[in-house]
């Protein structure tokens, strides 16, 4: 298993079906099934091109099952805060210790970049997310 920060020859489809498949099994029940039926991993592809963006991914055996996205706070309320933006994993490694080695690896990369103050946002109605942080 491995975490480090995107690389330009990664495969960024492969990671953005990490969100694909994260956001349908998580938002399941939240947000209207339409619109995560019309989710395809191509949507996340100008996020991976934000110069502000972090991206960090987790692989095993090379293949990329996990991934999260930190920057400076997007909210002028926490200004001078770090933000972590996501984490997700692919459904069928949730629950096995990955997601709590890759939000410490995000909390450690914001932490160099300087922050003492991390925030994030999440859905009231998700609970897993709730429980996990």
């Amino acid at each position: 298993m491995e975490i480090r920060k995107i690389k330009k020859s990664d495969d960024i489809n492969a990671i953005g079906k990490i969100y694909e498949k994260s956001w349908k099994f998580a938002y399941n029940g939240i947000i209207p099934k339409d619109y995560l039926n019309s989710i395809s991993e191509d949507k996340w592809l100008p996020h991976f091109e934000n110069k502000n963006m972090k991206n960090l991914v987790l692989i095993e055996n090379n293949d990329f099952i996990g991934t999260s996205s930190y920057c400076k706070s997007r909210s002028k309320e926490f200004n001078d805060f770090g933000e972590i933006v996501s984490i997700y994993l692919l459904p069928e490694h949730m629950g096995k210790g990955y997601g709590k080695l890759l939000f410490e690896a995000t909390l450690n990369e914001l932490i160099k970049l300087g922050y003492k103050n991390i925030f994030l946002w999440m859905l009231e109605e998700n609970t897993r997310a709730r429980r996990f942080y």
